[in-house]
Parts: C-alpha cells; sequence; structure tokens
C-alpha cells in the first residue's frame, strides 16, 4: 500500500500548490485598490441597490441587488459563488457582509446571508457587492484526501485499494437478459457492467455515443433494488441535463446546489421549489412573515437609544426569534420529507458533503464527466459510498488546473483515467449518433482506435445531396492559409491571440454557405453554426465582426461563437474552428491540448470547415496527421480559391 498511500499525500501537497495559485490569480484580479479596474474585471457591481429582503430557506436572510450602471456588462459572478456586499461611504464605519450567490440575472443577485437583519450601513447607499475567494471546495478536497488516506479495514479502504490496482473489482455474473429497448448493443453492456459491478464500473462515452441516455437508464436500473442514488458531476450543466432526463423518466430527482440552466425541468427539483409546493408551506410563509414584521419594528429603534427603546427593541428581537425557531423546525421537517422521498440526489461533488448531506450514506454514486474532475474532486462523494460508477470520456476536456507546477507534477491525471486502466471495469460506447463518418474518421483513427461506428443515420448526412451546392455537399474542408501572410497577433493586455485575416477569411466563406443554403427550398429548415477558436482573442473578433456585418444579421440567433470548452457536451449543423496560429517560429502554443482539439473536431453535425496555417501546423505530429487525413479524403483546400 506504502507507495499508493505516497499518490495521496503528494496529490494534498499539490493541491495545496493549486489553491496557492488560485489566490493568487485571485488577488491580483482583485487588487483592492481600484473600484473601477475590479468593475473591469467583472468581479465587482458597483454601484448597487438592495430592492429586496426576505427570510429564506435555512433562517438565512435573502437580499436581492441590483445594478443602476453598466447593466449587461459581462461579470464572473455565478451561482454557488460566495460574494461580500461592501460601501463605500467614507463617513461610516463600515464592515462587509458575506453570503452565497443563490439566483442571478443579467443585473441582479439574490444573495443568501447569515444574518438576521442587516447592519445599520446597508441604509446608507454607495453599496457595493464583491466576488469572494471561494476556499470551499478546497477544504472539502483536502477532508476527504484524509479521509481516504487514514481508512483502514472499512468500504471506502477497499475502494481505494480496488481503484489503486491492490485488489481486484468484484462482479455479478453479469445478467445478459437485462435490454433496454431503445439502447443499442454496447449501451445494454454497459447497463449490463453497472448492474453486476459491485466496486466499480466506468461508461467510456466518445462524442455522440449517448453516454447521457445510457446513465440514465442505469441509474433507473440501479433503483429497482435501491431505494436511493447519489448522482454528482463537477459540471452544473451536466447535472442539470441529467436532472431534466431523469424527471423525464418519472424519477423524483432533488437537485441540490446553483442550477446553471434554468428550464422548467430543473427548476421544479430544486429544493427551493420543493419546499415552496409543500402543503405547509403556507404556514412556513406566514410564519416568516410574523418574523420579519418584528424585525422591522426592531429596527424602527436603531437611531434612538434610550433605555426603554432599547428593551423595546429586546423584546421585539425575542419575539421575531421565537417565531423564527417555530418556522425552523417546520422547514427541517418540510426538507427531511423531500430527502426522504427523493430516490436521486444530484449536485456537484462539493455539494454533496455539504450541511444537509452530513448523515448520508449511499450504496452507489454515479459520477458524470468524470474524466473533467480533479481526483481529489471525485474522492468527496465516493467517500460517502459504497459503490462508484463512472462516466466520461479521458479523450474530451481534462479538468482545469491552474498551476503549472501542480499540473507538470501530475495534479491533472484524473481518478477516471487512471482506473481505464483496470481490467474488465469499463465498456466504450462505441455508436455514434451525431456527425458525418468523415467528421468522425480523424478522431475515431486518433483517439478512439478505430473502434467508433458512425450510425447510418448519420453516416452520409451532409447539407444537401445536390452535386452542383460544391459549398454543402461536402462534410469537412480544411483551409489553409500558408503563404497569405496570415499573421497572428498579440493582445499585450491579455496575451491572448487573434488572427484577424484568417477571422475575415472565416467569415467570406460562412456567408458563401449560408447564401448557397438558402437558395435551396429549404427555408423550413434553420441550419445551426457554432464558430470555435481556442483563442478568447479570436473569439471576441470574430463575436464583434459577426454582429456587425448586416448579410449575418438574420441569422444571429443561429450563430454561436465560443472557445472549445463552450461548446463542450453540444453540437451543430455547422461548424467552424480558427485555428489563429501563424508565425515564423511555427510556435503552437494553446494547440498542443489535442484533447480540446478532440472536442472541437467533434460537434459538427453535417459541416466541419477548419481554417489553419499547414506552415506553422505541420511541425506538430497530430496536426501533421490532420493535414494528411484531410488531403486523403480530398477535404484539403488553399485560401487562395475564396480570395478572388
Amino acid at each position: 500500500m506504502e507507495n499508493k498511500t505516497d499518490r495521496l499525500l503528494e496529490l494534498r501537497k499539490l493541491l495545496k500548490v493549486e489553491r496557492d495559485e488560485d489566490f493568487d490569480q485571485y488577488k491580483h484580479h482583485f487588487s483592492r485598490n481600484n473600484i473601477n479596474h475590479r468593475k473591469e474585471n467583472g468581479v465587482t457591481w458597483y454601484p448597487i441597490v438592495i430592492s429586496n429582503i426576505e427570510i429564506g430557506i435555512g433562517e438565512y436572510l435573502h437580499i436581492d441587488v441590483e445594478r443602476t450602471t453598466n447593466h449587461n456588462e459581462p461579470h464572473q459572478f455565478s451561482g454557488g459563488k460566495v460574494a461580500s456586499l461592501f460601501s463605500n461611504n467614507n463617513n461610516i464605519e463600515a464592515g462587509t457582509l458575506n453570503g452565497t450567490i443563490k439566483v442571478l440575472g443579467p443585473n441582479k443577485i439574490r444573495l443568501s446571508l447569515n444574518v438576521d437583519e442587516l447592519p445599520d450601513w446597508c441604509d446608507d447607499g454607495k453599496l457595493g457587492i464583491n466576488l469572494l475567494f471561494d476556499e470551499t471546495s478546497y477544504k472539502e478536497m483536502d477532508i476527504a484526501l484524509e479521509k481516504v488516506i487514514t481508512a483502514s479495514h472499512n468500504r471506502l479502504a477497499h475502494l481505494r485499494d480496488v481503484m489503486y490496482e491492490i485488489k481486484p473489482p468484484f462482479f455479478d455474473k453479469v445478467d445478459s437478459s437485462i435490454h433496454i429497448t431503445g439502447l443499442n448493443q454496447s449501451q445494454n453492456m454497459a447497463v449490463q457492467k453497472i448492474i453486476a459491478a459491485k466496486d466499480i464500473a466506468i461508461i467510456h462515452g466518445p462524442p455522440g455515443t449517448g453516454k447521457t441516455t445510457t446513465l440514465v437508464q442505469a441509474i433507473r436500473q440501479t433503483l429497482f433494488s435501491e431505494k436511493q442514488i447519489l448522482v454528482c458531476s463537477p459540471s452544473n450543466t451536466a447535472v442539470d441535463l441529467l436532472t431534466e432526463k431523469l424527471h423525464r423518466e418519472g424519477i423524483t430527482v432533488l437537485r441540490l446546489g446553483n442550477p446553471a440552466r434554468i428550464s422548467e425541468e430543473v427548476l421544479m427539483n430544486t429544493l427551493d421549489a420543493k419546499v415552496a409546493a409543500h402543503a405547509s408551506y403556507k404556514d412556513l410563509k406566514s410564519y416568516r412573515k410574523t418574523a420579519e414584521e418584528y424585525f422591522r419594528m426592531a429596527g424602527k429603534y436603531k437611531r434612538t437609544f434610550g433605555k426603554e427603546e432599547r428593551e423595546q427593541r429586546q423584546l421585539f428581537y425575542q419575539e421575531a426569534r421565537k417565531i423564527l425557531h417555530e418556522a425552523r423546525m417546520l422547514e427541517d421537517y418540510i426538507i427531511s420529507e423531500q430527502f426522504d422521498k427523493a430516490q436521486v440526489i444530484a449536485c456537484t461533488p462539493v455539494v454533496s458533503s455539504g450541511r444537509m448531506m452530513r448523515d448520508k450514506h449511499f450504496s452507489t454514486v454515479f459520477i458524470d464527466e468524470a474524466a473533467q474532475a480533479l481526483e481529489p474532486m471525485c474522492w468527496i462523494p465516493i467517500s460517502r459510498s459504497d459503490r462508484v460508477v463512472f462516466a466520461g470520456d479521458h479523450f474530451q476536456l481534462p479538468p482545469t488546473v491552474k498551476s503549472k507546477k501542480a499540473e507538470a507534477a501530475g495534479l491533472k491525471e484524473t481518478l477516471f483515467e487512471h482506473c481505464m486502466h483496470i481490467e474488465n471495469v469499463s465498456v466504450m460506447l462505441n455508436t455514434q449518433y451525431r456527425m458525418n463518418e468523415q467528421i468522425m474518421n480523424f478522431s475515431n483513427q486518433k483517439f478512439y482506435d478505430g473502434k467508433l461506428i458512425a450510425d447510418t443515420t448519420v453516416r452520409d448526412t451532409v447539407l444537401s445531396f445536390d452535386p452542383n451546392e460544391t459549398l454543402l455537399n461536402t462534410p469537412f474542408d480544411f483551409i489553409d492559409t500558408a503563404g497569405c501572410g496570415y499573421n497572428e497577433i498579440v493582445n499585450p493586455e491579455s496575451l491572448s491571440i487573434a488572427n484577424p485575416e484568417e477571422g475575415q477569411l472565416l467569415i467570406k466563406h460562412l456567408k458563401l454557405v449560408l447564401e448557397q443554403y438558402s437558395q435551396g427550398d429549404r427555408s423550413e429548415k434553420r441550419i445551426t453554426i457554432g464558430v470555435i477558436s481556442p483563442y478568447k482573442e479570436q473569439v471576441q473578433y470574430l463575436t464583434n465582426q459577426i454582429a456587425a456585418d448586416e448579410d449575418l444579421q438574420k441569422y444571429s440567433s443561429q450563430i454561436a461563437i465560443k472557445t472549445i470548452d463552450g461548446f463542450q457536451g453540444q453540437e451543430r449543423d455547422v461548424i467552424y474552428i480558427s485555428l489563429v496560429r501563424s508565425n515564423d517560429q511555427k510556435e503552437i502554443g494553446f494547440l498542443n491540448d489535442i484533447r480540446r482539439m478532440n472536442v472541437a473536431l467533434t460537434r459538427a453535425k453535417k459541416k466541419l470547415v477548419v481554417i489553419g496555417d499547414s506552415a506553422t501546423l505541420a511541425n506538430h505530429p497530430f496536426y501533421k496527421n490532420f493535414l494528411d487525413y484531410s488531403d486523403g479524403i480530398g477535404a484539403y483546400k488553399s485560401a487562395w480559391e475564396y480570395l478572388n
């Protein structure tokens, strides 16, 4: 066991290195000296007003704050993060008030505070809100690692030894009679493997192979023998997608934490919504309203402090707290009922260790997008479960690691990747339902040993089968800008890179495709388009140019322009990729991350257009293969063809 514990002890050290780097980056953004600088970085809203105050779940005070200027400007606030209310009024002695962001609109934040009344300085205006550094996830990961390292002669120790290949995983005999109609053979095999697993099972789901669908069916089957299951993912969007799909299957889901997508299905499964829908909620509301009234009456005595006023204020407070205690008892009853009823509890790993989950233990935890989660992150929910099912793809997005030092020392290696080496625990889904075979094949050869099959419904799909519509009847083009003199430029502020001329070529090509598409009799079919670049600077440039282009304005609702991470898990009819890099040193920087590139190359259903400079790219073996592949299937084009 010694060397295995070494890896876990090393992980703890690396986690501290990562936390320190994260904190340094935070401090750099938040240099307190300049409020305008912070506003530009999207980490401060100022000025704001408090538009609503009420008592929410758990007796916490909820306040709604709204920006009064800079409407709709981008920012870094999001649900679940910690923020701090502050006063910029020099005439008063003001502290700060910390809370958690509950709900978010473009210009409005609901903050949940752990106090029962607002301090006096909140009445004096000049308020703002800062995003704070959030220590919680690091603390929870460290606690989980400590548990795993010290585990002995218990279930967690056994799971650790299985995942570190000290003990073999156990399986019951696979029941091949489990056959779910609507799933293909490899999907059914994955479900059978999960049902048979005693310790660990893995669904390896390459792009478009129906990983989420398979996962939902595996959860449904597991519920025949287990009363309640924990479902986690490091991505809020993935938790939401699973919540929606499970809900549609008629499964009772309790979604904890902060949903990323505010769809009807997700919202009605949140704890807040379930509490609000409860028969006794009216009573709870009335208790809270009365308590709020008493607090308000007490508040009237804020500025005048004679002996009688103090006593009166005390009385109002006592009454308010007494009523709140009643409310708390009723609320606890309603909440515990929601937990008892839920067949699935769905949340991110950090939330699975939260206050309401402290005494919960599960027979099975399902972790989706597990190849995107740091190993310490996975141990949080595993440490409260008897067995684990991973789903993901270690050839797509890796976890984000901010510290180069921690990354180089191995923090990036995930538990999912590690467990993929264990014999007999994983099933790869091998039929993809998203893309044309020519779009699929390069990734298939490079990452999936050629084992992926394009389903007959998508194998030959293109935008048009008309031989004259040459821009639409081919599924894949690589447009080479070598020799055009399209040089990359670096933004000195952000250090991100753009290539405006390559961007202009992309827009020109996109307009030609749309023009040809709109001429055919296809008016009823709206085409969806994704424009991807690994560089934020190029994404910004393309966003501005496309928005300002008169011909493209009518398509604005059909075109999404994002970095690769923004398209994770998504698909579009047409995808454009601008690779940006073009320099005499043949440096490709970011493009070295071929797992990210795999994500970009596998988003398109019917047409993929990649634009780049072969002279810069060809020195890297991955891109050399890519150029050879393009050439081999007749997809290679020169930018000169589009320049007249």
